[in-house]
């Protein structure tokens, strides 16, 4: 499995493309809204995507989804629990100094426990509410996309629409930090991490 990361837009967001290698599917965790970069480097790995997962649905998270979408013609998807994020999309972007990107259409919404193949691999979806309702994680092999639940040696903020920090505390400590301690964890911002860094080092859990 290959990972490309890419970091993008005003708050530096990290969108990775999994890439298998045999059977040429890709996998698009998050779209921070460059498509250009995305599209480059989506055509450099020569493989076709097949889905785009968010971890939630601020806006710096969802930006590229129209464009990935209307491009590629492949399903979006997004914790239910982060429907009532949508409506709100384009005043966060004024609110915030982003460029006036379209709202993404025709989203899948997930539940917890949903599972998507990329070639002969699964990758699971953990819902770790708090920094929004519908926040989830990621893992596939010995990855964790964390989302802005968990940060190195940090958690998400919680003081926009649907954040809960007790919430956001129960969901890292009993659903990500109970993984193994050699799970690699790339966060939605910011440095890689371990799952075993974060159980020594994370003061705020």
């Amino acid at each position: 499995m290959k990972l490309e990361i890419l970091n993008m837009g005003l708050f530096e967001v990290n969108n990775y493309l999994l890439f298998d290698e045999d059977s040429k599917d890709i996998v698009l965790i998050d779209a921070g809204g460059d498509f250009d970069l995305t599209k480059r480097t989506i055509e450099n790995l020569g493989g076709n995507l097949k889905y785009l997962l968010n971890t939630h649905a601020h806006m710096d998270h969802i930006a590229g989804d129209y464009d990935i979408q209307k491009h590629y013609n492949v399903p979006i998807y997004i914790h239910k629990g982060d429907e009532e994020q949508i409506p709100y999309f384009k005043e966060y972007l004024r609110a915030v100094g982003m460029p006036d990107y379209e709202a993404p259409q025709n989203i899948t919404f997930i539940d917890e426990n949903e599972t998507f193949k990329i070639g002969n691999k699964t990758i699971k979806t953990i819902h770790t509410p708090g920094h929004t309702q519908g926040g989830v994680a990621y893992i596939v092999d010995d990855m964790l996309f964390s989302g802005d639940s968990l940060f190195y040696e940090s958690i998400g903020r919680t003081d926009l629409l649907g954040g809960n920090h007790n919430q956001l505390v129960n969901s890292v400590k009993t659903k990500l930090l109970t993984l193994p301690d050699d799970i690699k964890v790339y966060p939605g911002h910011g440095r890689q991490t371990t799952i075993g860094h974060e159980k020594v080092h994370n003061s705020f859990v």
